[in-house]
């Protein structure tokens, strides 16, 4: 198992400004805002009152049930507050769903191109990721071929995740019923990462996995913070899951973090209780910042590029540029151009021939990633 490539490729850049060099990062997926001022104010209050201890490991009761009001409202499914465990961050929320529903040799079937974690995390718990390639000339759909494909008797688990990192795809309706079809038919846990979920464009509809029929009882929705209230740094995340599975999962969580951080916790809680205000504002800039991004990569030579439709992310089609494919473009675009993007690889299968630029930097600094590579390529 290697490193992550987005957490390493951070790490180099770091390591080369270190050295001197200017280098425009436009690889992370980090939004460049600070978290709103409610939320930070909750949790200062928090700590000033003295929540600098354990809380229930599910986490606090008034944040779990804002959670399930925010599912029923949003998502068109019904949870209960105890079926809801708050953890730090999503990422650790899939974490122990995969924990828990995979024995060892058990596999799961990843759509790829997908974010880079999904399969390492199978891999850590014993299981076996499968990529179900979806095709960059189809637009990156989810077909019922191709989950075919990557299906077996020992599969176990779906993992999906909507809008998509790195393609920006948001699941439309005939892909939810094929989803939904397949999981039925061959029995398998659904395991939906809707981190991005508040950041998509065009009134584009998100669809849960979990309120289609006959998906609740077999569907574990995971969300988080990170992305739609620009707190990454806070750690905090949860994961939505039927009755009989929630328990296991709380398991998993005492054992191996206990809770997540209570003054955090109390953040979440002014997040969701707050005005939306905020996360609409960083919407409408993202979506600013995706059609400047997307019209200066369809600008260069050989660079073809489809507009996301969720997420912050450009997933380009460099086949045409010359520079070789995704892993020789992304070293010369950061020795030449001074410009770190993700190279398709990263993100499995199908992610060749392509790099993600991520839009979720100042517009000053995707102006000058842009301009680089022009230069570049002259």
């Amino acid at each position: 198992m290697g490193r992550s490539a987005t957490v390493s490729l951070f790490d180099v850049v770091g390591q080369l400004r270190a050295e001197g060099r200017v280098v425009v990062d436009v690889s992370g997926g980090q939004p460049d805002f600070v978290t709103g001022e409610h939320v930070v104010d909750a949790a200062v209050d928090a700590l000033r009152a003295g929540h600098t201890h354990y809380t229930a490991s599910r986490g606090l009761v008034r944040l779990r049930e804002l959670i399930a009001q925010k599912h029923q409202r949003d998502n068109g499914f019904t949870v209960s507050p105890e079926d809801v465990i708050v953890t730090p961050s999503a990422k650790h929320a899939l974490y122990i769903s995969l924990l828990t529903l995979l024995d060892p040799g058990d596999e799961v079937v990843v759509p790829t191109p997908s974010w880079v974690s999904y399969q390492a995390m199978a891999h850590l718990v014993g299981g076996r990721a499968v990529e179900a390639e979806l095709r960059a000339d189809e637009g990156f759909r989810i077909t019922r071929d191709v989950l075919e494909s990557a299906t077996t008797d020992r599969t176990r688990v779906l993992l999906l995740n909507t809008p998509n990192n790195p393609t920006g795809r948001v699941l439309d309706a005939e892909e939810a019923a094929v989803v939904a079809a397949h999981a039925a038919e061959h029995d398998l846990w659904v395991v939906a990462d809707e981190i991005y979920e508040a950041i998509r464009f065009d009134g584009r509809a998100h669809t849960s996995v979990a309120a289609l029929p006959g998906c609740a009882e077999r569907t574990l929705t995971v969300n988080g913070f990170s992305k739609s209230h620009a707190m990454t740094g806070w750690r905090l995340g949860w994961v939505a899951a039927p009755r009989e599975v929630a328990g296991h999962l709380l398991k998993a969580q005492e054992h191996t973090v206990s809770c997540a951080a209570s003054f955090a916790q109390h953040g979440g809680i002014a997040a969701l209780e707050g005005p939306a205000g905020h996360v609409a504002a960083m919407r409408d800039s993202y979506d600013e910042r995706r059609h400047l991004v997307v019209d200066g990569l369809n600008a260069l030579p050989g660079v073809r590029c489809a507009l996301p439709e969720g997420a912050f992310y450009a997933f380009a089609d460099i086949t045409g540029a010359g520079r070789g494919g995704s892993l020789e473009f992304a070293g010369w675009a950061l020795r030449e151009a001074g410009v770190a993007v993700t190279p398709g690889t990263a993100f499995g299968a199908g992610g060749e021939g392509h790099v993600r630029v991520s839009f979720a930097a100042r517009r000053e600094l995707l102006e000058a990633a842009l301009e680089r590579l022009a230069a570049a390529l002259g």
